[in-house]
């Protein structure tokens, strides 16, 4: 059982490890695409995990949050999220730099969307063209694994499972309005010159505190409903 969830923590970390690099690739996609080749040039438009690991954000926080509850260590209420190295933008290059800045920044957690989306039409599949896959949807759903059935198909469930989790998890965390979050830049371009230039001056250790603390309890208040009407969808789908 233990070699069981060990190996189902270890899908969960390459499964946001791939998340977060589709993230940063629409980002530097969206910039190239608004006249902003920056993040072309360094690379950064490809789902090469390489090119975009941070050994804190990608690496460190997601490993003590995905096994630390293995030995009774619980971060950020057990919600999987994780960051990669920002994708560089210059603005200027951009013809209109407001609105394309905020496109560039939607696109990171609107691809986390699509992947959330896309991960559900896969539950939705299995639920109407595999023999018991409504039942195997459901038990796994409610933390159960429904015994003597194919193993292949246990394995898409728990992995479209996660999917789902992970990138409503990092859709929410990146709108947060918390330098250097995404959802940072797009309150920043809403901002009046004088708000603007107190915002930027946050100490990191404030930004720090204020994901943990806050953003902690926000992802709460998001992610419970979320998780309610994805079991919803996927019980009467």
């Amino acid at each position: 059982m233990q070699s069981a969830i060990f190996a189902i923590k270890v899908f969960e970390f390459v499964l946001l490890i791939f998340s977060l690099s589709v993230h940063e690739c629409s980002h530097a996609w969206m910039a190239s695409r608004l006249g902003d080749q920056t993040a072309r040039l360094q690379g950064r438009v490809t789902l090469n995990p390489i090119n975009h690991i941070d050994p804190v954000g990608s690496l460190i926080i997601p490993a003590i949050i995905i096994f630390g509850p293995l030995v009774g260590f619980t971060l950020f209420s057990g919600a999987l999220i994780g960051w990669a190295k920002p994708t560089p933008v210059i603005t200027r290059n951009f013809t209109k730099i407001r609105r394309d800045d905020n496109l560039t920044t939607l696109a990171g957690p609107v691809s986390n969307l699509v992947l959330a989306v896309a991960s559900i039409l896969i539950l939705l599949l299995v639920n109407h063209f595999v023999p018991q896959g409504r039942e195997i949807v459901n038990y796994t759903m409610n933390g159960f694994l429904l015994p003597n059935v194919n193993s292949s198909v246990q394995a898409v469930v728990l992995l479209g499972i996660a999917a789902v989790q992970i990138n409503l998890a990092l859709l929410v965390f990146n709108l947060l309005p918390i330098p250097p979050l995404d959802g940072s830049h797009l309150l920043r371009n809403v901002l009046p010159y004088n708000a603007v230039q107190s915002y930027d001056r946050i100490p990191m250790w404030v930004s720090w505190l204020l994901m943990f603390i806050v953003g902690g309890y926000v992802m709460r208040l998001f992610l419970a409903p979320a998780g309610t009407l994805v079991a919803g969808i996927l019980a009467r789908g």
